[in-house]
């Protein structure tokens, strides 16, 4: 059996890490501590968690405040609340000004399935690509988690991390390092490629296999950084298949859409993307993603037709 993982342990041992040998770490929260699992964090370093309470954009302008003064501040918060409260001040305070917050999204997409769509965050990647200078990744399991947050701690410029909530299993090594911009190839193919991100990545390998023992050889890319995104292996798969499906916990703007720009403006193929489409309403994390077509048959089926239609 399969073990999952869940990113935020992840993301919350490696911050302690971090903070143990560079007193600059800090954490900046909104009443999030549970949430974000940072309990141990707050015990370990009680004057270096800042929690603002239901504040976001009080937050992100705190922490704007702390970088400026020489600080590294990890600012902590559910996505759907982080991106679309903050969202003026992650543009002028994070992206414009050009500070060192590393602006964490925990629980995205539709982890929150059974509160409902105020919730779910599925247009927070779309959203976030747009901003100039700002590195948007999104790490497929721990080990990409533990080495994107220890990456964006020496980043000179502000991040984005999308922490996932559902459980995930294991698709990088363990001692992995983390180049930002630079998709990974999990699986090879040259018929079709499956271009997936976060926690689409693991059913995105599952689909490939399915597809292999059909005889259809599926390229799998983990795209863990949306922006800026790897170029070179976007046109490479646009011209060494047949075409390309996005696979992303999200609306379909944000991974689909960058892809397609790529694709349309460097080498036209046809793109099939998978995600959510509109407001997903309550229920299961399991459900809303079925229900979107985020699982394995679904995306083997897309891409079998994509094949066949080529």
């Amino acid at each position: 059996m399969t073990t999952l993982h869940d990113c935020r342990d992840s993301f919350s041992r490696t911050l302690i890490d971090l903070a143990s040998s560079d007193e600059r770490i800090v954490a900046v929260v909104n009443d999030s501590v549970g949430s974000s699992k940072l309990g141990d964090f707050a015990q370990r370093f009680p004057d270096r968690l800042i929690n603002v309470g239901i504040a976001e954009q009080a937050m992100v302008g705190v922490a704007a405040g702390l970088a400026a003064g020489g600080r590294i501040p990890f600012v902590s918060a559910a996505s759907c609340f982080l991106t679309a409260r903050a969202m003026e001040q992650i543009k002028v305070d994070g992206a414009y000004s050009h500070h060192h917050v590393v602006l964490c999204g925990q629980s995205p997409g539709v982890a929150y399935g059974e509160l409902g769509p105020t919730h779910h965050s599925p247009e927070d990647l779309a959203w976030l690509r747009t901003l100039p200078g700002l590195t948007v990744v999104v790490p497929a399991d721990p080990a990409e988690t533990a080495a994107a947050v220890r990456w964006a701690a020496d980043h000179d410029g502000p991040v984005f991390l999308r922490i996932s909530r559902m459980g995930v299993p294991d698709v990088h090594a363990a001692d992995m390092a983390f180049t930002p911009g630079t998709a990974t190839e999990l699986h090879p193919g040259h018929d079709v490629a499956i271009v997936a991100l976060g926690t689409t990545v693991a059913p995105s390998l599952e689909a490939a296999r399915a597809l292999a023992r059909d005889g259809i050889g599926a390229r799998v890319l983990s795209m863990s950084t949306l922006s800026p995104i790897d170029r070179g292996a976007i046109i490479a798969a646009a011209r060494q298949t047949r075409g390309i499906v996005t696979v992303e916990e999200a609306y379909r703007s944000g991974l689909g859409g960058a892809v397609a720009e790529v694709v349309t403006e460097e080498h036209p193929v046809p793109v099939r993307r998978i995600g959510l489409d509109g407001f997903a309403p309550t229920g299961s994390t399991r459900w809303l993603l079925e229900r979107s077509g985020i699982d394995p048959d679904a995306i083997a089926g897309v891409a079998r037709q994509l094949v066949e239609e080529g």
